[in-house]
C-alpha cells in the first residue's frame, strides 16, 4: 500500500525492508581489493614476522656474555658480521662474539638481546670489537616469530571492508587474492528536457546539468560508482523503455528530477507504465519532500528531486542506507553528533536538513538567501547536513542541532 506524506525514517524502513543483500562473490586480485566487503573469513598461512628479527639498530648476542658489565668495566665483544635487513647470518654467535644488526634483519641463532647503537662504545683501531657498558635481560629489544601474526590466525572477519590497513596485513602474509562480494550495480539517471550537458550550446531555456556530475562523484566518492550514468529527457515511454532495459542486471535505480506535480514530473506517468509498485511519495523533510520509492521486478527505484542540494542531501539519507543494505558495508553507516548553532536560524516549519560546516563541534550554515534547493554553489566547503527539527519558533545561536557528517 503507497504512503504520502511520511517521516524520512518511515522512508528508509520501507526502502532497506525492500532490497536484499548482495551474495554473489568473486576473488579478486589485492589491488582490486580495495573498497570492497570480503565474502569469506581470512587466515594467515605463516608467522608475521617470519623470524625472530631486531627492532632497532645496534648489536646482537647472548646476554650472558654481559652479565659482569658496568660502566666502569665494559665487556669487550668480537664483531664477526653486519647483518642487514633482508640477509641471513649462516653460523650461531659463540661466546664472546657480537653481530653489527640493522632493524628489521634476523636476529642470528646464539644470540638473545641486541643493544641500541648509540649505547655502546667502538675504539679507534679495534673496529672489529664493541665494548657493552651494562648487562642484557635475555630476549631485551627482540622481537619475536609470529608475535604480530601467528600461523593459523583469522586475520579478517567475512563483512569486513578492505580499505589500505586491511590490504596491507593481507599482503603482510602474502595473500594476494581474496573473495569479496560483487559490487552493486546502481543504474543513475538524470530526467528533464531542460537539461544539456557541459560542453554543448546552451540554447535559450536550456540548464547545464549538474547533477549527473554531483551525484555519481558522489556514489564514487563512497565507493561504489554507478554502472549506468546519463541523462534523459521527459517522456514517460522513452524513460520506461530505458529502464525495462537495464532492470534486470541492476541491483538499484535512482533517479533525479520529475517527482513533484508539474506536468513534466513524469514518474506519476513512468511507474504506471512499467507496472511498478510505488511504496511511497512525498517525505516529511526538506530539502528533497517529493522523494518515491518503488519496486520494479523486485528491484528497489529510489526517485529523488532534480533541485541539486535536494539531490545531493537525499542520496545522503535515502541511498546510502540502501547501499548500505545492498552491500554490509558499514561504512555507509550515517554518523551523527551533536553540535551548536553558531549564528540563529529563523526559518522555521517543518523538519529540515541544512547544508553546513562543522568545526570543533560549531556548525555554520550559509546566510539565509543560500538556503535554496535549487542553489549549488554554496554547498561548497560543507562538510555536514545540519538537522533542524520541525517547529513554529526560529532557532537561536547556541542551541544544540544533529549534525550528520559527511
Amino acid at each position: 500500500m503507497e504512503r504520502t506524506g511520511i517521516e524520512l525514517e518511515e522512508a528508509v524502513e520501507l526502502i532497506t525492508a525492500q532490497i536484499h543483500r548482495i551474495t554473489d562473490t568473486e576473488t579478486v586480485s589485492l589491488p582490486e581489493a580495495a573498497g570492497r566487503v570480503l565474502a569469506e573469513d581470512c587466515y594467515s598461512e605463516m608467522d608475521n614476522p617470519p623470524f625472530d628479527r631486531s627492532p632497532l639498530d645496534g648489536y646482537a648476542f647472548c646476554s650472558r656474555d654481559v652479565a659482569e658489565a658496568g660502566e666502569g668495566s665494559p665487556v669487550k665483544l668480537m664483531v664477526t658480521e653486519v647483518l642487514y635487513a633482508g640477509s641471513w647470518y649462516k653460523g650461531p654467535v659463540e661466546q664472546g662474539q657480537a653481530v653489527r644488526i640493522m632493524t628489521g634483519a634476523p636476529v642470528p641463532p646464539g644470540a638473545d638481546c641486541v643493544i641500541r647503537q648509540e649505547e655502546v662504545r667502538t675504539e679507534e683501531g679495534s673496529p672489529g670489537h664493541v665494548f657493552i657498558p651494562h648487562p642484557m635481560k635475555a630476549f631485551e629489544n627482540y622481537c619475536f616469530q609470529g608475535e604480530d601474526i601467528k600461523k593459523g590466525t583469522r586475520i579478517l572477519e567475512k563483512g569486513t571492508f578492505i580499505g589500505c590497513l586491511e590490504q596491507g596485513i593481507l599482503a603482510s602474509v602474502g595473500i594476494t587474492r581474496v573473495p569479496v562480494y560483487r559490487k552493486p550495480r546502481i543504474a543513475f539517471y538524470v530526467a528533464g528536457d531542460e537539461l544539456c550537458q557541459a560542453g554543448e550550446k546552451l540554447a535559450p531555456g536550456k540548464i547545464y546539468d549538474a547533477n549527473c556530475w554531483i551525484l555519481s562523484g558522489r556514489l564514487r566518492d563512497l565507493g561504489y560508482a554507478p554502472w549506468v550514468s546519463r541523462m534523459m529527457g521527459d517522456d514517460p515511454e522513452a524513460v520506461a523503455a530505458e529502464i525495462r532495459e537495464v532492470i534486470d542486471q541492476a541491483d538499484l535505480i535512482v533517479t533525479t528530477g520529475g517527482v513533484s506535480v508539474g506536468d513534466k514530473d513524469i514518474f506519476h506517468q513512468v511507474l504506471p507504465l512499467l507496472g511498478a509498485e510505488r511504496l511511497f511519495w512525498r517525505v516529511k523533510m526538506k530539502p528533497g519532500t517529493p522523494a518515491m520509492f518503488a519496486v520494479f521486478r523486485g528491484k528497489p527505484m529510489i526517485h529523488l528531486s532534480g533541485n541539486p542540494f535536494a539531490a545531493a542531501a537525499t542520496l545522503e539519507l535515502l541511498v546510502r542506507p540502501a547501499l548500505k543494505c545492498l552491500t554490509g558495508d558499514e561504512n555507509l553507516s550515517l554518523r551523527r553528533v551533536k553540535a551548536v548553532l553558531a549564528a540563529p536560524f529563523k526559518k522555521s516549519g517543518g523538519r529540515r536538513f541544512v547544508r553546513g560546516r562543522l568545526e570543533d563541534r560549531i556548525v555554520t550554515l550559509p546566510p539565509a538567501e543560500k538556503h535554496a534547493s535549487g542553489m549549488l554553489f554554496s554547498m561548497r566547503g560543507c562538510n555536514c547536513l545540519a538537522e533542524i527539527p520541525a517547529s513554529q519558533v526560529p532557532m537561536e545561536a547556541g542551541e544544540k542541532v544533529d549534525v550528520i557528517l559527511l
